[in-house]
């Protein structure tokens, strides 16, 4: 079965009624847990994208308090947590949210991952997280950017002194000026 263009989809959808426009969305959302969420994001938070990241600021600090401390089930849990993230990233498609939200995990790894831990794994989310959110932070207006580049650096500088493996690892973040 091929799949049809974008814009095939978008000229057969326009002719359809509102009832028949129903259906499709309800038989896409029972399809896939994902569609689900992404039609509820577009009927009910698609007005406030902040606010939204608001609420999965929330679901991180939940995911981060029942944490289970050891190295590997926190890389699978913390892995989670990045996968939601990117979620959010591709509903909203918001700049801004994604960076609250990915200095926001840097914030709460510092508080919660041990000073000594080597699992390079690991630290891999951290440094991946705080890379993106700096090339994320690059793109932004000028006007939005400082508030972002102050957390940001803080957050890295922070990283540096609390990780005593941090200087092995290849592809560091830098510093924004």
């Amino acid at each position: 079965m091929e799949k049809e263009k974008i814009h095939l989809l978008k000229k057969e959808l326009s002719t359809r009624g509102p009832k028949e426009l129903i259906e499709i969305c309800l038989s896409l959302a029972k399809l896939k847990v994902e569609n689900k969420e992404m039609l509820t994001y577009l009927l009910f938070d698609a007005e406030n994208p902040i606010a939204y990241a608001q609420r999965l600021k929330q679901d991180i600090n939940e995911h981060f308090e029942g944490l289970n401390l050891h190295y590997y089930y926190a890389t699978k849990s913390l892995r989670k947590v990045l996968r939601l993230i990117v979620k959010y990233s591709r509903f909203t498609k918001n700049k801004q949210g994604e960076i609250e939200l990915l200095l926001h995990f840097g914030a709460k790894f510092l508080a919660t991952i041990e000073k000594d831990t080597k699992h390079y794994p690991l630290l891999g989310l951290l440094l991946r997280s705080l890379n993106k959110s700096r090339l994320l932070i690059q793109k932004l207006h000028e006007d939005l950017r400082y508030d972002y580049v102050q957390e940001y650096n803080a957050l890295l500088l922070s990283s540096k002194k609390h990780y005593l493996n941090w200087e092995y690892q290849l592809n560091k973040p830098e510093l924004i000026d």
